[in-house]
Parts: structure tokens; sequence; C-alpha cells
């Protein structure tokens, strides 16, 4: 599935950074294990437990943890400030991909594998603890240009290579709905998927992007996830990293 409008969320940046001299490149060598997909929503009661977990993960350095903020919830009462229909339905291509047509809040997609219920802590973990990616991605700063560099291998199957952007903190009133009266703290919110090309098993990626353009006056970072797909749906992740300036 693909969602076109940008904006921002936060990611752990899991990376050894080497600054090879003033005003050169700086080499960002990007090695986390998994990417957590968490689908919430702001008028969901069950979901504050598993936003507070998703903000623990993403001080990991070996996680990229995304907020998906779906728009299904805002029937009961209080419209999410950060959905977008495209999230759901990035959750509904997750199900269908698995043969199931059920989508639910808090839900916690890894690597985009394996789903769990978000706010199951240790479910959660386990899930994350097995986790891994099997392509490296290298970044490279050059003053306002970042350049994405992930390696061939032949043995995978091509992947598209998406840009997220994200907001790092948002701080909400929420004034009814199921948590109404709760004034919350959400982090790693997604407010844009965007494109950005293809990787090919036989020649890897090489792509650069224009900071400023991309993150403009709002966002706080992006994340780069390379992830394979069926029939238009979303399947493995392989290769991601994530820049904060």
């Amino acid at each position: 599935m693909i969602s076109r409008p940008l904006a921002g969320l936060f990611l752990a940046l899991a990376a050894n950074i080497a600054v090879v001299g003033a005003g050169q490149a700086e080499e960002l060598h990007v090695r986390p294990k998994a990417v957590v997909e968490l689908f919430t929503s702001q008028g969901c009661a069950s979901c504050p437990p598993a936003d507070a977990l998703l903000t623990a993960l993403a001080e990991r350095d070996d996680i990229v943890a995304l907020a998906y903020h779906v728009d299904y919830w805002d029937y009961v009462g209080w419209k999410d400030t950060f959905a977008q229909e495209a999230y759901s339905d990035r959750q509904r291509a997750y199900a269908k991909s698995w043969g199931s047509s059920r989508i639910y809040t808090p839900q916690i997609v890894v690597n985009g594998a394996k789903a769990v219920v978000g706010s199951r802590r240790n479910e959660v973990q386990q899930a994350v603890g097995s986790a891994s990616l099997p392509l490296t991605m290298d970044l490279t700063l050059n003053g306002d240009m970042l350049k994405i560099t992930v390696p061939p291998k032949a043995e995978l199957s091509d992947a598209v290579v998406w840009l997220v952007t994200y907001m790092e903190r948002a701080d909400v009133k929420i004034d009814s709905g199921e948590n109404a009266g709760k004034s919350m703290v959400y982090t790693q919110v997604v407010t844009g998927r965007q494109v950005l090309g293809m990787w090919e098993s036989e020649i890897g990626a090489e792509l650069k992007l224009p900071l400023g353009e991309v993150l403009g006056t709002t966002n706080s970072g992006i994340a780069i996830v390379v992830q394979q797909e069926r029939g238009g749906l979303p399947g493995a992740i392989l290769a991601a990293a994530a820049y904060e300036p």
C-alpha cells in the first residue's frame, strides 16, 4: 500500500558516527535489528500502555520505532489528531497479507512479519528479541544531503525503499471519547510515507535526499525502510535506518 503524505516520527539510530573532517562527509553506520510499527489511536482506552512501551523501545539503539495513528476509532467521539486513512489501510494490508480481515489497536508489527498485541510487554519483548534484519544500511551526511546505501544480496527478492518522516514528541489533551480528560504524550508519530525507489537484489540501492526539503519546519527526523511486497501487500522488512538532525 502506498501513502504519499510526508511528515514526522522519532526513531532510534543504531550508529557509530565517524566524522571524516570539518565540512566533510559524516558516515553513519546503521545496524538496527528490528522495525517496530505500532498501530494506535488517541480514542482507544487500551492504547496508552502500548504508546508508553513504544516510547521505551525507541530509546534502544537497535530498534527503529514507528507509531501509525489509525482513524477507525474516530467514531467513538474523539478524532485522533494524527490519524490518516492511509495508516488504517496499511494495517489492513498487513492483515490481508496474513490471510486475515481482523485489525485492532494496539497492535505491534515487528519487521513486517510478526504481529502481537501492543500492550503485552513480554510478547513484544520476545518478538523484538528474536528479530533480525538481513541487510545493512549506511547513511552519509554531506551538508544538507543524506546519501543512503544498501548493498546487494542476490538470494533476496527486490524491495521498495520507503521514506517515513516523523515528529519526536507531541502533547495532546483529549476532551472526549474513551480517553476523555487525559493529557497524553505521543512519540514516534508517523506523519507521512513516500516511495523513494527500489532496492534490487543484484545491484543494491543508492539514493540521496535533500534533508531541508524532506524535513520542512515540523518534522523531527526520518526513517528509511526497505520492505518487500507480495501482490501489492507489505512483506518482510529487509533493512532500516533512522536519522534525526
